[in-house]
């Protein structure tokens, strides 16, 4: 399609000109003697001219440009919604039902004309004669909203939650604070709601009268020995925990949503061929709780104590392993005695070079299989670990061992 604007770009380009005025109506006849003017050949374009003419009220400020993917557009046709999020200090991102994107401005050396009910060439007949179209500009941009794959920023999300715990039924009573709805976090979270949900359950957040509360730490691993006692005492295998004796033997002790909600958290629900519900407590998330309960109140731990008294915690039958608290524990093998401390990925920075910065300065050096459980989570589309070492930490060999450093100054 051919666009005649060659007037309008004299007016541009006129010394002392900054604005742009519409020109009148053309014929058919006046854009032939363009096309000659410009010694271009009629046969070489399509018979159909568009005759563009800038409407009254057009303004660069009254529209905003967006580029989205095959997705989002399916998004968008199919009658679904896009929601901007973030407060007055925060950078704005754009989320859908399930995935969250960063916003960011990108510049064009083009400009950008809006023209409402524009006929592009793929729409228009293949016999179409010559056919002269009159259309008018209503905006006018150089700039566009570009979209990138993000990760949710639920850091936020926790801290709201501790301002107001829950520390039983007796205790909620009596506490204020605020209470948040899933709207009212929906307002307050940079996430999409499926990424909302799904951090709220891995934060073992409950709905409690319409609001959810993150059950206070020391509160949790009450009930959750009230579980575990039951089942020494009942002589049950972990494997199977059936939720009706549960609720009735423990129910004067705790409200009995807080018990069901205690085996959700610590275990897998399933319902058996006779129709009953059950749980199968998950040995890993039991033994990471209990090493949180010995860690939280000391700064270093002798590992081979802790070892010792880790085991001695947790229900007979089930066992410690190291390797169940990466990303929530770390182990300094060079100290004398080895030591053991809490670390837990949900409390390092969300931003990358901070998390990594921060990182860097409580240890100088790190190998891969010590770091790797705190970037993970850094991790983008078909992105590894190894990747972001590349680009964030320089490489080095320290006793036969490849260890990780910092590519900058880091304050200690």
């Amino acid at each position: 399609v051919y666009f005649a604007v060659y007037e309008w770009l004299l007016l541009f380009l006129r010394p002392g000109k900054v604005c742009l005025y519409p020109t009148n109506m053309r014929t058919l006849e006046e854009v032939q003697g363009t096309l000659q003017i410009a010694k271009l050949k009629e046969e070489d374009l399509h018979p159909v001219v568009h005759c563009l003419t800038f409407s009254e009220s057009v303004s660069s400020g009254d529209y905003c440009l967006m580029e989205l993917d095959e997705t989002l557009c399916k998004h968008i046709e199919a009658g679904k919604s896009l929601v901007i999020r973030g407060d007055k200090d925060e950078h704005a991102v754009l989320c859908s039902e399930d995935k969250t994107y960063d916003l960011k401005i990108a510049d064009t050396s083009n400009l950008l004309l809006f023209i409402p009910d524009c006929t592009t060439s793929g729409l228009l007949p293949q016999d179409t004669g010559k056919k002269l179209i009159q259309a008018q500009i209503s905006g006018f941009s150089n700039s566009y909203w570009e979209l990138r794959r993000c990760r949710p920023k639920l850091k936020k999300l926790k801290k709201l939650l501790m301002e107001n715990p829950y520390e039983g039924p007796l205790a909620d009573q009596e506490a204020g604070g605020t209470k948040y709805s899933t709207e009212d976090l929906l307002c307050v979270i940079q996430a999409s709601e499926e990424e909302l949900l799904a951090q709220l359950q891995n934060i073992h957040a409950c709905k409690i009268d319409g609001c959810w509360k993150i059950l206070d730490f020391e509160y949790e691993i009450q009930i959750l020995g009230h579980i575990t006692q039951l089942v020494d005492s009942e002589s049950w295998s972990f494997s199977k925990v059936p939720l009706s004796v549960c609720l009735e033997e423990l129910g004067p002790l705790e409200p009995k949503e807080m018990i069901e909600h205690c085996l959700n958290c610590y275990g897998r629900r399933y319902t058996d061929e006779a129709g009953s519900v059950s749980f199968a407590l998950n040995e890993d998330k039991v033994c990471q709780a209990m090493a949180q309960m010995l860690l939280q109140n000391a700064v270093k731990f002798n590992l081979t104590e802790f070892q010792e008294v880790w085991q001695q915690s947790v229900p007979e039958g089930m066992t410690t392993r190291l390797d169940q608290l990466k990303s929530m524990a770390l182990v300094d093998r060079a100290s004398r005695p080895e030591t053991i401390s809490l670390l837990r990925v949900e409390d390092l920075p969300e931003d990358t070079q901070e998390r990594f910065n921060c990182l860097f300065a409580m240890r100088e050096k790190w190998t891969e299989a010590d770091i790797a459980p705190y970037i993970q989570d850094l991790c983008g589309e078909k992105q590894s670990t190894g990747a972001l070492l590349t680009k964030y930490a320089r490489t080095s060999m320290q006793s036969g061992v490849k260890v990780y450093n910092s590519r900058r100054p880091v304050a200690t």
